[in-house]
């Protein structure tokens, strides 16, 4: 009793609001409580007590099934019948419930029928012991529902591929027609309850979609023809859906089940009748709209095959995609856009089907129509909306496949001239639907479309303009790009229409004239070279009628221009451009005092236009063109003074950064000239305000120029190595490392390319020892990237060749000298790391790190045996049993320790991926039986 009374203690912990601790504290009780081989005894005698909370029952019952599926082995072979019979016996106390407690006993049964290979006839003992039981009948239902599911899914039971094939087939294969015989006769009963004809559909949909009966024994029984006669009742309507429509995707293989699609089709066909009767029951509506698209889905090549027989589908279909609510209307789309990929083999598409997705376009854009009144809407429900909208433009794109995108567009391009027609009075929403699918089929138009489009295209600038049609036309610009570079006379207009929509007072509308210059520039951007200098007028009287989101976006349709231009007039062009932006940072940077977040705020925005503009561009090659030849020199300075007085302003520091990312690609060699000095603006960046854009960049200049033998830039490459290394060293003093997850990891890339390019300067300098630490520091995080990056830097110096020079060969003079410094650090740390790469493997260091620590502990077994094999001991004592289980530890080490005795190093490989896997294993079943 006193396990039962320390069990309800923890449980009872969660029925109050306690502090997180008593939380984890109580958790991690029931966890090792349900790991214990006690548990087995003292849950059953929980079940049997009569005093015992539900809670608590619940809990056992949980624990049988969490048990059944891991611990099997804890049990005596002698004592797995008393097991099976103790379920059985549980099972027959809760016949009435609570099914939560029946549902978790039945899981234990499945698992342990699945593992007991000797209780040759679960399936058919428990039909013969409760199968006339009425009062067991429920029971042996939910058995019999969860058993296929519980074989299905739960991947956790041990038992080897050809044990489950056996088993599988002998409880389930083996006796489904005895399943299906049972479930027909329940069905039928008489008395039957709905409740019990709900569980037989649950049943059946259980053994069809695990593929253990088949559709024509299913067709043949009397349980087929109640499926549909089902659907005319209120409680059974929605299990009779499920089951038809189970049954309708088990035929899927049409030649090897017509006859029982012969059966269906009928059936199906007589439910389209009922559609207009059942409009008021938008449930009624989801359930045959389920129907109906599984059928088509299933059969739509018999539908292209014999297209009058099949096409009452087809029409209840549509009639299901016409229905006034926007959540049953999506269950159609699959079938639509299936439908239209199997079309699109065909050489000719049936006049049917064509009208069909004639209607179509109509019944979406119809939808399409916003609410003449939204506030009646909540905000997530327009968003709903609005994104709803989207996926009906897919499904507009399919109607396009099927009739071909000119002939959608001039069906659409009725409707807007129809509501046009109407006078000036018409509710905008009429005109702005046909607009947006216009717009969702621009993805469809043939650039070279001839007869829509240029109608649609002079129709634009003579529609309202009410702003949510201004907005919709200057997207359908945008998406009609790719079809204006082939006609070049649309330029001019469009780039009227689109500087009339930057105009605009509503931010929307600003920004899909953003978007519509954006793609225009980038699609046209040959014809729009002539049109560069209107840009940059454009540019400088934009103003404050922009937000910076729609200013970058034009910064960057510009510079699509510019990358079009020749070599020389677009590095001209982009200085020119460039110069407005440079000559702010100087006159702040040059500004006497404090300058204040408001201006700094304008010069980072001008920085933000001017970095996106060096991305489109990228690089001019290894000879740069005339313009650009001293740029380097002129404006670094500019960019030097401006972070000596305002680089500890991180906004600040991270545009100038990503400038300077973007302008190393575009000068390429020629910054050379100014690589040092950028690396000691870095460093010293660095030193003061300890932000890791500095890192990145000293980082990215190293990899470039790592090749250099110039002297000045290598000591600058020690400066910053040294400093940054101080740095941060007081920046772990003052903070712990998991508060500097960027820091660190730009930090140990910048080291990354020192070993590389620098080996001298990484493993001479002073600051060895204590960068090892750092990266030490840094595998403590959970952050997936800086931990990669520690691994993989570790692994590049303990597997540098200086620890194993070929033999053959004459070493570099230094690489004694590399070597002392490595194993000095191991000596010094090999403790600590070694307990970080156990620790991290059995704990939180993504999976995929497994192979870099498998070749870690293979150089250290390999060059530091010894002192391995006294470390380890120590470590995995350490280790929590939760994540690293006691005979794991013990395997580990027995493998290791082989490993090394005989000189065999590769053979750690499987003493560090036993460890993992046993840990991965342990943790997941923590998740399992996790009450949190």
């Amino acid at each position: 009793m006193a396990d039962i009374q320390a069990l309800l203690t923890a449980l009872d912990v969660f029925t109050r609001a306690p502090d997180k601790v008593s939380l984890e504290k109580a958790n991690a009780w029931l966890q090792d409580f349900q790991h214990s081989s006690e548990a087995w005894t003292t849950c059953n005698l929980i079940l049997r007590s009569p005093d015992v909370p539900l809670a608590a029952k619940l809990f056992a019952a949980q624990t049988f099934r969490t048990k059944v599926t891991y611990d099997l082995a804890q049990v005596d072979p002698a004592l797995l019948f008393p097991l099976r019979d103790t379920i059985i016996a549980a099972l027959e106390h809760f016949k009435d419930g609570p099914r939560a407690i029946i549902l978790q006993l039945c899981l234990a049964l499945s698992g342990l029928a699945l593992q007991l290979p000797t209780w040759t006839n679960a399936v058919e003992g428990l039909i013969d012991s409760y199968g006339k039981n009425p009062s067991m009948v429920p029971v042996l239902l939910q058995f019999l529902t969860v058993l296929p599911e519980e074989l299905y899914s739960n991947s956790k039971i041990p038992v080897t591929d050809q044990e489950y094939a056996d088993r599988s087939a002998q409880l389930l294969s083996s006796c489904s027609k005895q399943v299906l015989g049972m479930l027909s006769i329940y069905l039928q009963a008489p008395g039957v309850t709905h409740a019990i004809q709900n569980q037989v559909f649950a049943c059946l949909r259980s053994w069809l979609t695990a593929g253990e009966m088949a559709a024509i024994d299913v067709a043949e029984s009397p349980i087929f023809e109640f499926c549909f006669q089902a659907l005319a009742s209120d409680q059974l309507f929605e299990s009779a859906t499920n089951a038809i429509c189970d049954l309708i995707h088990e035929t899927q293989e049409i030649d090897d089940n017509m006859p029982v699609i012969e059966r269906i089709v009928p059936r199906i066909i007589r439910l389209k009748a009922i559609l207009s009767t059942s409009e008021d029951d938008p449930e009624k509506m989801r359930g045959y709209a389920r129907i109906f698209s599984e059928a088509g889905e299933t059969y739509r090549l018999l539908i292209l095959q014999h297209t009058e027989t099949f096409f009452p589908i087809v029409e209840a279909i549509g009639q299901c995609s016409a229905y006034h609510d926007l959540d049953i209307v999506p269950i159609t789309f699959p079938f639509w856009m299936r439908l239209a990929q199997s079309m699109g083999k065909k050489a000719s598409i049936p006049p049917l089907l064509s009208d069909a997705y004639k209607s179509l376009i109509t019944v979406m854009i119809k939808h399409l129509h916003f609410p003449s009144d939204s506030s009646t809407l909540t905000g997530q429900e327009l968003d709903d909306f609005r994104s709803f909208r989207h996926v009906m433009g897919d499904t507009l794109k399919d109607c396009c496949y099927v009739l071909g995108a000119e002939q959608c567009l001039l069906e659409t391009l009725q409707l807007v001239q129809a509501a046009l027609a109407q006078g000036p009075d018409i509710p905008w929403q009429n005109i702005e639907a046909p607009l947006f699918a216009m717009r969702s089929m621009g993805a469809e138009v043939n650039p070279k479309d001839e007869h829509a489009v240029p109608i649609i295209m002079q129709l634009i600038p003579t529609l309202p303009t009410h702003t949510r049609i201004r907005y919709a036309t200057l997207l359908i610009v945008s998406r009609y790009t790719e079809w204006i570079n082939v006609h070049p006379d649309y330029i001019s207009p469009s780039l009227q229409y689109i500087s009339a929509g930057f105009e605009d007072s509503d931010q929307d509308v600003i920004g899909a004239a953003g978007q519509a210059l954006k793609y225009l520039c980038q699609d046209c951007k040959q014809h729009l070279v002539p049109f560069l200098s209107e840009l940059h007028t454009f540019t400088a009287n934009i103003g404050t009628n922009l937000a910076q989101d729609d200013k970058v976006v034009v910064y960057e349709a510009i510079a699509h221009v510019i990358s079009a231009m020749p070599m020389d007039q677009a590095a001209q062009s982009l200085k020119t451009f460039a110069s407005s932006i440079l000559a702010a940072v100087f006159t702040l940077a040059s500004k006497p005092g404090v300058a204040t977040k408001q201006e700094l705020q304008v010069v980072g925005n001008g920085l933000a236009n001017l970095e996106v503009m060096l991305h489109v561009v990228g690089s001019f090659g290894d000879l740069l063109p005339p313009a650009c030849e001293g740029t380097c020199q002129e404006v670094w300075p500019v960019f030097d003074a401006f972070l000596a007085k305002h680089g500890s302003d991180y906004e600040s520091a991270e545009h100038v950064t990503r400038v300077l990312r973007h302008a190393l690609n575009l000068f390429g060699r020629a910054a050379l000239t100014i690589a040092a000095d950028v690396l000691g603006r870095m460093s010293a960046s660095f030193a003061s305000s300890g932000l890791a854009c500095y890192l990145w960049i000293a980082s990215k200049v190293h990899s470039r120029f790592g090749d250099e033998e110039d002297l000045i830039l290598r000591e600058a490459v020690r400066d910053v190595y040294e400093r940054s290394t101080q740095k941060i060293l007081a920046m772990l003093q003052e903070k712990s490392a998991a508060a500097l997850p960027d820091v660190l990891e730009d930090y140990i890339r910048m080291l990354m390319n020192m070993v590389e390019f620098a080996p001298d300067i990484f493993f001479e300098s002073s600051a060895f020892p204590a960068a090892f630490h750092v990266t030490l520091a840094a595998l403590t995080l959970i952050h997936t990237d800086t931990i990669f990056a520690s691994l993989d830097l570790i692994r590049m110096i303990l597997t540098h060749d200086c620890l194993a020079p070929d033999p053959l060969k004459r070493p570099p003079p230094k690489f004694p000298l590399y070597a002392s410094t490595i194993h000095q650090a191991i000596d010094k740390e090999g403790f600590e790391f070694t307990s970080l790469l156990l620790t991290g493997l059995v704990g939180d260091f993504p999976e995929e790190t497994a192979s870099i620590i498998v070749t870690l502990f293979r150089v250290l077994a390999s060059l530091w045996p010894g002192r391995l094999q006294q470390w380890v001991p120590v470590i995995l004592q350490g280790l929590p049993a939760t994540s690293a289980p006691e005979d794991a530890k013990v395997r580990f080490m027995k493998d290791l320790d082989d490993a090394v005795r005989v000189k065999q190093y590769d053979k750690v490989k499987y003493a560090v991926l036993g460890i993992h896997r046993a840990s991965r294993k342990a943790r997941d079943r923590r998740k399992v039986v996790s009450l949190e």
